[in-house]
């Protein structure tokens, strides 16, 4: 999808931001004020910033989890804003109807929500007028060996980033905060209040966003600090987590054909999840028309037999499940399903033996930005001024906090630093420069927000 700047150039965009009619020409240029605030950022406590992130390892599900959350608490305290911290109750989320479910075992999760209210003077509201959110758990680390440097200690390297959640998304964490330092460092003032929110479990199902959005801390627009890669994100499509339970019949391995190897039932299984994922992208929304595959179906874990010399007589495949945007949940659930159920008009033995579809852990369900939402236009605007290069406008196969936003009617986009190819990644990495001109981009977008309506000339 091309960026449309030239529609923008060629007319001005209609925005919600009170005291202002239009998004002018100029709102691609920095004023003096934004010159100012962009230089600000302080590049030497970012990385310090980062380094502390990194080193609380903190894995979902882990103690580094919840430490992680209570250092964010009080950074954000430092920088004078007000903080809300509290402790999340499990149960009571689990017991909801719309619980995105968990894929890691936790006994604690920790809220961390800041936020600077409007400085007096003239203030046109108290909501929020922008959220910048960022997700603190990391994915684990599988082989620490096969990495160039420790994973939770961070390296930097000729302006490379590297560590285990530098990229997804400790690096988009830590541009948050610089934005907010500069913020303050510039003694600016502001007449629409600006929140932070810090969320834990975004990994596994998004919890920590679940939980804080439902005790009410919500917001006008969002911007969350995914890794883009240069891009602003106003939709992604979503996944589910499948469990296929496939039957044999156990026999001694030397008297195999007594037996049905659940296992030689996994290429039709393939075959068909392969069908299946062709017919599904055969036609994807233009925002998603850059990838090959907007809504992928993959198997990542596969488990059979307990003893080499016997026939095997269960296999379990487990992997994620591409959901399409703007798809239901249970719809995409039911489609899955009726495809595998199929297996049984080609194979006698899972016509008898039907494949078992379960659906654990976390469910991720698509979102989007509302059409013509003035929240797209502004980010595109504060990433152009800020520069060196116009990002793009693109759909993302990958499900997020996103959606979550989206269900309680806040208008969302992703914008942040690092290629998603870095993500979870061996020598996970992300460039200074790019947290660096996300930070600024952050700073440049909540003061146009949150701030009083510039003084522009002519």
């Amino acid at each position: 999808m091309a960026p449309p700047y030239a529609a923008w150039q060629a007319r001005c965009v209609a925005t919600s931001l009170p005291g202002r009619t239009d998004l002018q020409l100029a709102d691609l240029q920095l004023t003096d004020d934004e010159r100012r605030l962009v230089g600000s950022v302080d590049v030497d406590a970012l990385v310090a910033d980062l380094a502390d992130l990194v080193a609380f390892a903190p894995v979902g599900g882990s103690a580094g989890e919840v430490g992680v959350q209570r250092w964010c608490a009080d950074r954000l305290r430092g920088l004078g804003l007000d903080v809300a911290e509290w402790d999340i109750d499990l149960s009571d989320e689990a017991a909801q109807p719309d619980f995105p479910g968990m894929e890691v075992e936790r006994n604690a999760l920790v809220g961390v929500v800041a936020t600077w209210d409007a400085d007096g003077g003239e203030i046109l509201d108290a909501t929020p007028a922008l959220v910048l959110c960022g997700h603190t758990d990391v994915v684990p680390v599988e082989d620490p060996a096969r990495w160039r440097t420790d994973p939770f200690q961070l390296a930097v390297t000729d302006g490379l980033l590297s560590g285990r959640g530098v990229c997804d998304m400790l690096g988009g964490v830590v541009a948050v905060l610089a934005a907010v330092r500069a913020l303050k460092a510039s003694g600016t003032g502001l007449v629409r209040p600006l929140a932070v929110h810090l969320v834990s479990g975004e990994e596994d199902g998004g919890v920590g966003a679940f939980a804080t959005l439902r005790a009410g801390h919500l917001g006008a627009a969002c911007v969350i600090a995914e890794p883009t890669g240069g891009a602003v994100i106003p939709a992604n499509a979503g996944s589910l987590t499948f469990r296929l339970e496939v039957d044999g019949r156990a026999a001694h391995g030397s008297t195999r054909t007594k037996g049905v190897s659940a296992i030689d039932h996994l290429a039709a299984l393939q075959s068909v999840l392969r069908e299946l994922e062709a017919g599904r992208n055969a036609a994807p929304p233009e925002a998603f028309a850059h990838l090959d595959l907007a809504a992928p179906i993959s198997i990542g874990i596969i488990r059979s037999g307990t003893w080499a010399s016997t026939v095997p007589d269960l296999l379990v495949a487990e992997g994620r499940y591409g959901v399409l945007p703007g798809e239901p949940l249970d719809a995409a659930r039911s489609v899955f399903e009726d495809a595998v159920s199929g297996l049984g008009e080609r194979d006698p033995w899972l016509r008898d033996h039907p494949v078992r579809v379960r659906w654990p852990g976390g469910a991720f369900a698509s979102g989007a930005l509302p059409d013509g939402h003035p929240l797209l236009a502004e980010t595109l605007a504060a990433g152009t001024a800020v520069g060196p290069t116009s990002p793009r406008v693109e759909g993302a196969p990958y499900g997020s906090d996103l959606r979550h936003y989206a269900a309680h009617g806040i208008p969302t986009v992703q914008f942040g630093p690092g290629e998603l190819r870095a993500a979870h990644a061996v020598d996970e990495s992300v460039s200074l420069s790019e947290v660096v001109a996300c930070a600024q981009v952050y700073a440049v977008l909540a003061l146009r927000r949150c701030g009083a309506p510039p003084q522009r000339a002519g």
